[in-house]
């Protein structure tokens, strides 16, 4: 999937209330939505609209309680390939996209290439994803992994200043 080019579209106060509201109350209905920030819920849908249109909000979704259905292993994974082209990353990126266990991957400066966040159902699971799969991806030539042993903050809200 292609990222969007983020381009700056200036927002007013409105717009940032409703942001903050929105990452945090996704499922507040439009009605509620209007009546909170002070408009009438017309105007709200076309906000909303333009909001999403230029790309502030990427999608809304529910949160899931990822120990509840079994995910109970969470690991961080560094990954340092063999060539740092632009073929080995092109390629390497759509591995990764492709694979269903990956949650996150980052592309970091430093003493590795790329940094993994995924979740697992139990080590032996997450042995034979890193043995099979991540081991099997274009340029691949060491990983370090990171099992969590406590999530002290999972919070993904941004502090959306006025």
């Amino acid at each position: 999937m292609a990222r969007k080019s983020l381009t700056h579209h200036p927002l007013d106060a409105i717009d940032r209330k409703i942001l903050s509201i929105l990452q945090v109350e996704g499922r507040i209905t439009n009605n509620e939505l209007a009546q909170r920030v002070g408009l009438p819920p017309t105007s709200m849908s076309d906000r909303i609209r333009r909001l999403v249109a230029n790309g502030y909000v990427t999608g809304f979704s529910a949160r899931l309680e990822p120990r509840l259905l079994g995910f109970d292993l969470l690991v961080f994974v560094e990954v340092l390939l063999d060539k740092t082209t632009t073929d080995v990353f092109a390629k390497f990126a759509r591995e990764v996209r492709a694979a269903p266990e990956v949650l996150e991957c980052h592309m970091v400066a430093g003493g590795f290439d790329y940094l993994i966040k995924t979740r697992q159902r139990s080590m032996e699971e997450f042995r034979r994803f890193l043995g099979e799969v991540m081991l099997s991806w274009t340029g691949v030539q060491e990983t370090r992994t990171y099992v969590v042993m406590e999530e002290i903050k999972t919070d993904n809200v941004l502090q959306i200043l006025p």
